[in-house]
C-alpha cells in the first residue's frame, strides 16, 4: 500500500500529519490510481503524542516547527524532507516537466539490489534474519540490518524479522522515514533535522571537507557519495529542484535559501563513503 502519489499536507503545532494512502500504480490501471484515506484512520491521537512530544518545543526538537534564533525555519525542513521523499519514490518524469507532487510517491522499495545489506559487526544486536534482504524500503533512503533494528526498536515494530511491513503500510513507511530523518545514522554525526535548521556546527574536520549546514547537507547524510562529491551531477541537482520546487509552493523565496554551497553538496567530503556500512 502506498500513499497517495497527488496528495500530502503537513501541518505544524497540535495538529496532525495527514495524508492519502494509495493502492500501487502498478496494480490501478489509469491516470488517477489513488483513492479516498486518511493517515489518521490508522495513526491514534496517543502514537502521535508520543512519537512527536516535542513539537511545540522552541529547542531544535520538533520536526517541521522549529524556531531558531527567533526564524521560523520549519517550512524549509517541510519542503526538505518532501523533496527528498519526492525523489526516492519519483515515478520517473522529469522535474522540469512534471511537478514532483504529480510524480512522486510511487516508488516504496529498492528494486534490482544483489545485497542483503547485513552488517556482520552487529550480529548479537541485530542479527541478520537468513533470507532477508535490508535494502532500501519507504519514503527516505534506508538501508542496513543496524537501521532496520533501531527503527523497529523505537517504533515497536519487529522489522528486523518482517522489513516488508513498512511496504505493506503507508503510515508505517512515513514514521520510518522521519525516524530516519531526525536521527543521525552514526555517533558525532548529525541528522538531516539538525543540518536543515542550522542547529549542527561544524567542526574543523567538517570545515576541510566543506561540509555547511543546509540542504545539501541533508544530501551527504542520505545519500553520501551516490550524489555528494561528485561534482555538479544530475541527481543532485534534481533533489534541489524538488526542494526549490516546494519552497516556492510554501511561500519561500529562493534567495532565503543561501547561497549555492548550502544547496549544494557536489564539493561536500562524505560522512559516509560507501566503502563503509553507509546509509
Amino acid at each position: 500500500m502506498l500513499v497517495n502519489c497527488d496528495a500530502l499536507s503537513c501541518a505544524t503545532g497540535s495538529s496532525y500529519v495527514r495524508a492519502r494512502e494509495c493502492a500501487g500504480c502498478h496494480v490501478l490501471k489509469g491516470p488517477n490510481c489513488c483513492v479516498e484515506g486518511a493517515i489518521t484512520d490508522y495513526f491514534q491521537m496517543d502514537q502521535f503524542e508520543k512519537m512527536f512530544s516535542n513539537r511545540d518545543s522552541l529547542e531544535p526538537y520538533g520536526f517541521g516547527t522549529t524556531y531558531i534564533n527567533r526564524k521560523f525555519t520549519g517550512t524549509k525542513e517541510v519542503a526538505a524532507f518532501l523533496a527528498h521523499v519526492a525523489t526516492k519514490t519519483s515515478c520517473e518524469y522529469n522535474v522540469t516537466t512534471k511537478e514532483p507532487s504529480a510524480s512522486s510517491l510511487c516508488h516504496y522499495k529498492k528494486t534490482n539490489s544483489n545485497s542483503y545489506y547485513c552488517d556482520e559487526q552487529y550480529k548479537n544486536t541485530y542479527p541478520c534474519t537468513s533470507g532477508i534482504a535490508y535494502y532500501s524500503r519507504g519514503a527516505l533512503p534506508f538501508y542496513w540490518n543496524y537501521n532496520y533494528g533501531e527503527a523497529g526498536k523505537e517504533l515497536d515494530v519487529d522489522l528486523l524479522n518482517h522489513p516488508e511491513y513498512i511496504e505493506q503500510n503507508a503510515t508505517l513507511a512515513f514514521q520510518v522515514a522521519i525516524w530516519r530523518w531526525m536521527m543521525p545514522i552514526k555517533e558525532h554525526q548529525p541528522s538531516a533535522h539538525e543540518v536543515i535548521i542550522d542547529y549542527w556546527k561544524p567542526n574543523k574536520n567538517d570545515t576541510l571537507g566543506k561540509r555547511v549546514s543546509g540542504f545539501g547537507a541533508t544530501m551527504n547524510i542520505l545519500y553520501g557519495d551516490l550524489v555528494c562529491d561528485q561534482g555538479d551531477n544530475e541527481s543532485m541537482n534534481n533533489i534541489i529542484a524538488h526542494y526549490l520546487y516546494y519552497l516556492d509552493l510554501m511561500g519561500v523565496n529562493q534567495e532565503e535559501t543561501g547561497p549555492n554551497e548550502v544547496l549544494s553538496c557536489a564539493k561536500q567530503v562524505v560522512f559516509n563513503p560507501s566503502s563503509s556500512s553507509s546509509p
